[in-house]
């Protein structure tokens, strides 16, 4: 027998829902879209902008050297999104199938750096990389170098930084679309003669897709947009499109070219959240194509 919610659970329901629609449009959809409108206006060299409304501060963005912060950073956020991949999915795989007593505890190393604030996390790197740091004096000690390697204010210490920083958040979504797997398509896989690898990429990969999509949105864009890290480990000499960002806005104080620039990481934002949605609905297809055969056959 169907049951029945209370009215007073399906009020609270209710005000739960408009509760967060109401904070997600004044705290998110709202400061979005006056950002975007000031894009559209021109800067004043008094104040932040004037009501005139201009196309320029989207031509800037077709300027070489804007291309150019661009393309470092696409390149960057690209590997270290790559990086985060292949090293999280074995260990998600690992997590989901690790025994009742053991999986509390390798989720427990996943989530202890976000007890500890990344700002200082990306400071701790310093320690590992710099000149007289951790990696150096290994090196130095066994013999492989002469001189300490320069590390620092270089792009490989800023993609070490954002791995390192953002690893975490690959693997959880890695971790829930794998731990919801049925263990008996794997099975059926091996039962028709299937080996290992064949099963993962035919069966595994396709129906945890949704999370690797999920895992890359939550890597890849925060390292587009990430300022600190670059900041921090990468000097500046080390331009890239979060710092170019932060730039326009607490230093040159152009904020419709800030605003132009911002606009860029929220249409790949809209993009991936397409991407993300498309792959999940083809997931669910692909998942529920064995039951729907079944039903087909009685």
């Amino acid at each position: 027998m169907e049951r029945v919610p209370s009215p007073g659970a399906s009020r609270f329901r209710e005000a739960s829902i408009a509760g967060t629609w109401l904070w997600l449009g004044l705290f998110a959809l709202l400061p979005n879209l006056v950002l975007l409108l000031v894009a559209f206006l021109d800067r004043d060299t008094v104040g932040f902008f004037i009501p005139s409304l201009t196309l320029d501060n989207f031509r800037e963005l077709f300027a070489p050297v804007f291309l150019g912060v661009l393309w470092d950073s696409i390149r960057l956020a690209l590997c270290s999104t790559l990086v985060c991949l292949l090293a999280a999915y074995p260990f998600a795989y690992a997590l989901a199938k690790a025994g009742p007593r053991l999986r509390p505890w390798l989720l427990l190393l996943v989530i202890i750096p976000f007890w500890t604030n990344s700002l200082i996390r990306t400071y701790a790197l310093i320690l590992m990389i710099g000149a007289q740091g951790l990696v150096n004096k290994c090196a130095l000690g066994l013999g492989l170098i002469g001189a300490p390697l320069e590390l620092m204010y270089t792009d490989f210490a800023v993609f070490a930084g954002m791995t390192y920083t953002f690893l975490p958040f690959m693997i959880l979504p890695l971790y829930a679309s794998i731990e919801k797997l049925d263990p008996g398509l794997a099975d059926a896989a091996k039962d028709l003669g299937a080996g290992s690898l064949r099963t993962f990429w035919h069966s595994t990969l396709p129906l945890t897709l949704p999370g690797v999509v999920a895992g890359c949105i939550l890597v890849f864009l925060p390292s587009l947009g990430s300022f600190y890290i670059p900041e921090i480990l990468g000097g500046a000499t080390n331009m890239l499109l979060g710092t170019f960002i932060k730039n326009q806005f607490l230093v040159a104080k152009n904020w419709p070219l800030g605003a132009a620039s911002s606009s860029v990481l929220t249409l790949l934002l809209v993009l991936l959240a397409v991407l993300y949605r498309f792959t999940s609905q083809r997931a669910a297809g692909g998942y529920n194509a064995p039951l729907n055969a079944r039903r087909d056959g009685e």
